[in-house]
């Protein structure tokens, strides 16, 4: 939810929030500097308020890893306390849960605009209902982990045993990451590969989209006219689609028999998704796309960690395993995010021309999928 407050605010918001969570502990001597979004979505400052930026930016790296590191937990407890048959369903309606959330993130600032609560701030300034969204999201994340924390009790070592059909009791001899990764299944590096091509084309998505659809539909490449404002706050009501369609194909994915087939034809979609986002010139249109980039992302949330959790059943060190295979989801951002800025000028520094890249990408991941043995 906090995620989704946090990608439902436009251009402007985003640079605002950075520096609301920076101004919270220090003050710029030098004004209220003037920031505008480049090419490549890096930031970019033109008056000396960097203390204030940085320590936003810190603010905000530090709240992205709070929330990996509350949803984390929850996916391996699925693979510990979930028998092999039932695993896609699990991770499916996990699917759904998160994005179920991702709407009513995107829905709050809405609704507190509909309250009463100011959506208009100054220059710079984050408006009360995405401050107050945050706020929300804040405390039912700590309920929600709490709750979790409280209600769901681990199995002991016989019980897990019995529940999954060993032998006998797993004895977890101490190891390293790196005694881990040697002995990791097959399985591990195949659908990491998936991952690293998936994780790609979203960070492109997440880095190129508004300008995009701002060149296309709103026929600017100006950030600071209105018109490529707009275009940002229509990327809030997309995301928020991406996340309806994530609901929707979440259900739909447990009752194809075939899992990789599942998982492929999700990439596929996507995949067109993504490459017919540069062709589209109106922005209601927009929202077909937007439907089935929702069906690749809930198979990513789903099929990879039910697999993999397959694959090390009876292994032990479950936990372990998936804080490794949490590596996948993070590597290929970074590799993008470094190579953004090159790959940019090769395409001619259209950022249409990223989002078809995003599309080839994913469907380069639907066909590693057939590398997948399980």
């Amino acid at each position: 939810m906090l995620t989704c407050v946090e990608g439902n605010a436009s251009n402007s918001c985003q640079v605002g929030l950075v520096l609301y969570l920076g101004m919270v502990f220090s003050k710029s001597s030098s004004g209220n500097p003037r920031l505008s979004m480049g090419l490549n979505g890096t930031i970019v400052v033109s008056t000396g308020s960097t203390t204030t930026m940085v320590f936003g930016l810190c603010s905000l790296m530090f709240l992205d890893t709070s929330i990996n590191m509350a949803m984390q937990p929850f996916k391996m407890l699925v693979g510990d306390m979930v028998n092999e048959k039932q695993k896609a369903l699990a991770y499916s309606i996990q699917s759904f849960l998160c994005n179920a959330g991702s709407i009513a993130g995107y829905v709050f600032p809405f609704l507190f605009t509909y309250l009463g609560i100011s959506n208009v701030a100054a220059k710079g300034v984050v408006p009360d209902s995405v401050i107050y969204s945050f706020y929300v999201g804040a405390a039912i994340l700590i309920l929600c982990v709490i709750y979790t924390t409280v209600k769901v009790k681990e199995m002991p070592p016989q019980q897990y045993a019995e529940y999954h059909g060993l032998e006998k009791p797993m004895n977890e001899q101490k190891t390293n990451m790196w005694q881990l990764l040697k002995n990791a299944p097959s399985t591990f590096w195949t659908v990491g590969l998936v991952q690293f091509f998936c994780w790609m084309a979203f960070m492109y998505m997440w880095t190129y989209t508004n300008g995009a659809i701002a060149h296309t539909c709103w026929n600017t490449t100006d950030t600071a006219s209105t018109a490529y404002q707009e275009a940002g706050n229509w990327l809030g009501v997309l995301f928020a689609v991406q996340a309806i369609g994530s609901v929707v194909w979440a259900v739909v994915l447990p009752n194809i028999p075939n899992r990789k087939f599942a998982y492929a034809l999700s990439l596929v979609l996507g995949g067109i998704g993504f490459a017919s986002v540069p062709f589209i010139h109106n922005s209601q249109v927009l929202l077909i796309p937007f439907l089935l980039i929702g069906c690749a992302w809930a198979a990513m949330l789903a099929m990879p960690f039910a697999i993999v959790t397959n694959a090390l059943e009876g292994r032990g060190h479950m936990g372990a395993y998936l804080g490794l295979f949490n590596g996948t989801i993070c590597v290929p951002q970074i590799v993008a995010a470094a190579l953004g800025g090159s790959i940019l000028w090769l395409v001619g520094s259209s950022q249409e021309n990223m989002l078809a890249l995003a599309g080839i990408l994913l469907f380069v991941g639907a066909l590693c999928v057939v590398k997948i043995k399980e």
